[in-house]
């Protein structure tokens, strides 16, 4: 797997654009991995990053195979010092994953329920905690603390189509109880909404 960080200056026109559309967002980092755009992209997740700095914007894209973000090294403004913008390197999510082990988490995630054949998004935070903790029964991992530290409607346009879907943060620490399912939920994501900036669990060794 490979980790990309990318810091955008929210005072270039084009990042802006892309910082309020989250499906413009998608549409601009599908250029990494794609030659033509009638190519069908692989798979990839990405999160826009909280923070308090508001002179940059850092995005987290993880996929299958290296992106190539000459483009976007090479639009003017768009990324924070250019090539310096960028920062990727490989990693191997089944490596930290023993069974047992306790692991800080980040999710940005669109969590839901289905009634009556339509997918409606969880307000409340005692709801969207236990959407993860289901999650986290089929998925190999048991949440030792967790907290809501976000909660905001995001929108954005699917060709002619206005999407609203509600993006919650979650922060935490994990137990591991089955590497395998837990290495797949990290490749592949948790949740609807990926194309949206939802779905890509980052873990790293608790304190």
């Amino acid at each position: 797997m490979h980790l990309t960080q990318l810091r955008l200056d929210p005072h270039n026109a084009q990042a802006r654009r892309d910082l309020a559309d989250p499906y413009d967002m998608h549409r601009t980092l599908v250029r990494a991995f794609v030659r033509d755009e009638r190519d069908s992209p692989p798979r990839f997740l990405w999160r826009l990053e909280p923070g308090q700095d508001w002179n940059q914007a850092v995005l987290l894209v993880q996929s299958a195979e290296p992106g190539d973000w000459s483009f976007l090294a090479h639009a003017p403004g768009y990324l924070l010092g250019g090539d310096g913008g960028v920062n990727s390197k490989a990693f191997d999510p089944a490596a930290r994953l023993q069974p047992g082990a306790s692991l800080r988490f980040r999710l940005a995630a669109n969590p839901t329920v289905t009634r009556e054949g339509k997918r409606l998004g969880l307000v409340g935070e005692d709801a969207q905690l236990a959407w993860l903790q289901r999650q986290g029964q089929r998925l190999g991992f048991d949440l030792a603390t967790v907290l809501v530290s976000g909660s905001d409607m995001v929108h954005g346009r699917k060709g002619s189509a206005r999407v609203s879907l509600r993006r919650v943060l979650y922060e935490g620490v994990l137990q591991v109880r089955d590497s395998q399912a837990l290495a797949g939920a990290i490749a592949s994501g948790i949740g609807p909404g990926k194309a949206f900036g939802c779905g890509l669990l980052s873990v790293a060794r608790a304190a």
